[in-house]
């Protein structure tokens, strides 16, 4: 007679394997894990809608623009907005091109494939084609280097396939805050339920992309290419942002000899799930960017928790950062649930085996993530001697 009880699971991180299975999230339940997760996700959603408004922005107003000084400027150069530039005053777009550039190299999903299609070479070619008509010197740099400008168009239909999903995710957050601070959401799992209902319900929603050149509409990637929200860039991001990522300079050594970087991409952990804290606090690393146009947007809540810690507002950076991983399990709670083979509380055995499979190959990618540390208790009074 065949057992219908699944045996537990002897995976290092069963404990974890068991929570999901149990339908909870990857971050405990607490007041302030509440406050922390939505307070970050509003000024996250805020930041960015400001990068999915400039990368679809140099996706459809910059095609091809060799030297786009402007980019960030999104069409709007002033003597004033020059000025706040020069001055720093701005949101650091430079980390959304990061991110765009991580999906890039790392690729995965149904736009990585497309990008690499002879179908899309053709579209490409035609764009190029209408974008150099007249243009005798860059039309004879191309003959000369041809695959330099596809590359440069594979890159624009990130930039947009970025754009449109944070467009997305920037509106579900927004809800979500607004959903908190009308009372309907009061508990890290009906966070996660929310956030997993606003995936699903965008799952199929299509990403195109087309520029006008000349007034004449070119299409790069058409609705025929049937590429969606979920498949084709929301898990590729996940993939690529939450657990790849890339080496931060001056933190490991890029000199081969050293060994300090894994030789395959598919061991990459440099992951928003696995960042140190500490280094984002300083300059020079691209989570700082993130950190620093986030810090501008902290709702007064969340503010006030940050400003009673230890260190107040002097390690704001780290504390953001945080808050940031806390939330990013919280995601990815309702990322996991989403792509799970048979709902969670299912009472099927070769449902609940399938599951168990599934949560394993995760918990796989979880080793050294900073999910231990999330659901450790949040200690924001001094300790800097506590031996004494």
């Amino acid at each position: 007679m065949t057992s219908t009880v699944l045996k537990p699971s002897s995976h290092p991180l069963s404990a974890y394997i068991d929570i999901l299975e149990s339908g909870k999230a990857l971050l405990p339940e607490s007041t302030e894990n509440v406050v922390e997760v939505v307070g970050v996700l509003k000024s996250y959603a805020i930041v960015l809608d400001a990068y999915s408004r400039n990368l679809n922005y140099i996706a459809e107003e910059q095609f091809l623009v060799l030297f786009p000084f402007f980019k960030y400027f999104n069409g709007e150069v002033t003597a004033p907005k020059l000025m706040r530039y020069l001055w720093h005053d701005r949101i650091n777009f430079e980390y959304a091109e990061y991110c765009m550039r991580t999906m890039l190299w790392h690729g995965g999903g149904g736009l990585d494939s497309y990008v690499d299609s002879p179908e899309f070479s053709s579209l490409a070619e035609k764009a190029i084609a209408a974008k150099l008509k007249g243009n005798f010197l860059m039309q004879g740099l191309h003959k000369a280097f041809p695959e330099f400008l596809p590359e440069q168009v594979r890159m624009l239909a990130y930039y947009t396939g970025l754009g449109q999903f944070w467009r997305i995710m920037s509106d579900l957050f927004i809800d979500l805050s607004d959903r908190y601070e009308a009372g309907t959401i009061k508990s890290i799992a009906e966070i996660v339920d929310f956030v997993l209902a606003g995936l699903v319900s965008a799952a199929a929603l299509p990403i195109t992309y087309s520029v006008k050149i000349r007034g004449e509409v070119y299409d790069i990637l058409p609705a025929s290419a049937n590429l969606t929200f979920l498949p084709d860039v929301a898990v590729p991001y996940v993939e690529a942002v939450f657990f790849r990522g890339t080496a931060f300079f001056g933190t490991v050594s890029y000199n081969a000899q050293a060994h300090q970087i894994p030789e395959e991409q598919k061991e990459f952990s440099y992951g928003a799930l696995f960042a140190d804290p500490l280094p984002i606090g300083g300059a020079g690393i691209p989570p700082t960017q993130l950190m620093q146009d986030m810090r501008h947007f902290l709702p007064d809540y969340l503010h006030e928790v940050y400003r009673t810690s230890c260190r107040g507002e002097d390690d704001l950076r780290v504390q953001i950062c945080q808050s940031f991983q806390k939330s990013m399990f919280c995601v990815t709670t309702a990322t996991i649930f989403g792509l799970a083979p048979h709902p969670m509380n299912t009472s099927d055995p070769e449902e609940k085996k399938a599951n168990r499979a599934y949560l394993e190959g995760w918990m796989d990618r979880f080793g050294t993530s900073r999910l231990d540390w999330a659901n450790q208790p949040t200690i924001r009074a001094c300790q800097l001697f506590p031996e004494r």
